[in-house]
């Protein structure tokens, strides 16, 4: 039986779908106005494995993962560039659906933009404004009446009086209460808006999503996902509009996947736009394939802190390279997976224990082991398709170790070396020197040696 961590109720709790055999799910999806960085690879790559599971279990599912193409930052970067809000979100989508589908990530059966749900997204804010939830603001905002909900605060587990509005909650002028927050926002001049009962103005962030998941699954729905970073406000405040609108339960189980972290100099914090540290999912796939991304992603489990850093997608890529040089040396015979069988036994209660992909990776490398010491083409099967659930080991072995240099090749590949090389020149001119010995450790221990000169700095392998 698959078991999932509810973030509502703080426990592994067995998943049963409210249909028989019929499981939907909703997941947060990106705002489109930059490229997307490795925070949001791993939240599609995570779901995108959940979906996968589900699936695999024999779900009929049907997963919806929406896109903001509207929000102050949108707006904002548009008037930057000098240009049209629908060219620059249309050119990020496409962007984005590059990289996701560079990730190995299959599209969602619903992929709902903001701006085409405005009238279902009136028509949510008209019964909570009938139900006393909602209040038109001395601003001509329409605000959520947080205190008359009796939940507010459940998913979050805090009290109205410990909870502080979120970094994406307006603080604005008229409201009743500093918790309260904005469902409609009062047109300002030079800004895309939409006729209303309240005249005109744009939706709030938090209500896009309550609109598009009960139009496209129901009022009530099996799993909600996204990352850790939108339990509180964004999640809390979903809950609150659709409990609240339609009087039932909403979500039955709450999902949510752990920050990604950088390590960088000796110091490990969280990844994030606002300090800097943040990596594009471009600029990573320009040093590592694709499928060693999504390898690396996937070896953590979901609730876990990602820790990023070349270290770890270099061991990844050698781990990846591991798995496939034992399909090329025992070509698999396509089988399908006998789920009695042992391994595939052991591959499932992983997967069923709250997706334990790093348990279920583990099962992978044994059958690796197995498959070449027994020269079983039978074992490389069940190993090419147990590693097919979960989006991996699906290109040729030959072509996959060809492109990708092995631990036995040097490890490190040219482009990331000279990657290093520039961010040990950058530490020097900084006089960061500290910084600079540690990268030069790092490369020796990878078996690359720098030598410098008054030309500047060449490397050697050992």
């Amino acid at each position: 039986m698959l078991k999932i961590y509810n973030s509502l109720s703080r426990e592994k709790q067995t998943f049963v779908p409210i249909e028989p055999g019929k499981a939907r799910m909703y997941v947060c999806g990106m705002t489109v106005y930059d490229y997307c960085h490795l925070g949001h690879a791993r939240v599609l790559v995570v779901f995108d494995m959940v979906a996968r599971w589900l699936r695999a279990e024999g779900y009929d599912l049907t997963y919806v993962r929406n896109i903001t193409d509207i929000d102050d930052k949108i707006i904002r970067r548009a008037a930057e560039n000098g240009e049209t809000i629908e060219a620059l979100t249309d050119r990020f989508i496409a962007y984005m659906d590059e990289d996701a589908a560079a990730l190995g990530v299959q599209k969602p059966d619903h992929e709902p933009r903001a701006t085409r749900y405005v009238p279902e997204m009136q028509k949510l804010i008209r019964s909570l404004e009938g139900r006393g939830l909602a209040y038109l603001a001395s601003n001509q905002d329409v605000c959520y009446a947080v205190r008359k909900f009796p939940g507010y605060g459940k998913l979050s587990g805090k009290s109205l009086d410990d909870l502080r509005a979120g970094e994406r909650v307006d603080v604005a002028e008229g409201k009743h209460d500093p918790l309260d927050f904005v469902l409609w926002k009062h047109a300002k001049p030079g800004e895309p808006a939409w006729d209303s009962p309240w005249g005109s103005g744009r939706p709030g962030w938090h209500i896009e999503c309550s609109a598009m998941s009960s139009d496209l699954l129901g009022k009530h729905f099996d799993i909600h996902g996204g990352g850790q970073d939108l339990q509180f406000p964004h999640h809390e405040n979903e809950i609150a509009q659709s409990e609240g609108a339609h009087g039932c339960s909403f979500v039955n189980y709450w999902m949510h996947n752990g920050f990604v972290r950088v390590e960088q100099g000796g110091v490990n914090e969280k990844m994030s736009k606002s300090l800097g540290n943040f990596f594009t999912i471009r600029d990573v796939l320009k040093q590592y394939d694709a499928e060693v991304v999504r390898f690396f992603i996937l070896r953590a489990h979901y609730r876990s802190p990602l820790n990023y850093s070349e270290a770890h997608l270099e061991d990844a890529r050698q781990s990846l390279s591991r798995l496939y040089t034992a399909l090329k040396n025992v070509p698999p015979k396509p089988v399908a997976v006998d789920w009695n069988e042992g391994h595939a036994v052991r591959f499932k209660l992983a997967m069923e224990d709250d997706f334990n992909t790093p348990e279920a990776i583990a099962v992978l490398f044994d059958l690796a082991n197995e498959a070449n010491r027994e020269k079983s083409v039978h074992l490389s099967g069940v190993l090419h398709a147990l590693a097919g659930v979960l989006g991996l080991l699906e290109r040729d072995p030959q072509a996959f170790l060809q492109a990708v240099p092995t631990a036995e090749e040097g490890g490190l590949s040219p482009e990331a070396i000279a990657a290093r090389v520039a961010d040990r020149v950058a530490a020097k001119k900084a006089k960061n020197f500290a910084e600079s010995d540690r990268i030069r450790a790092e490369l020796l221990a990878a078996g690359i040696v720098l030598e410098d000169s008054a030309q500047g700095t060449t490397w050697r392998r050992v």
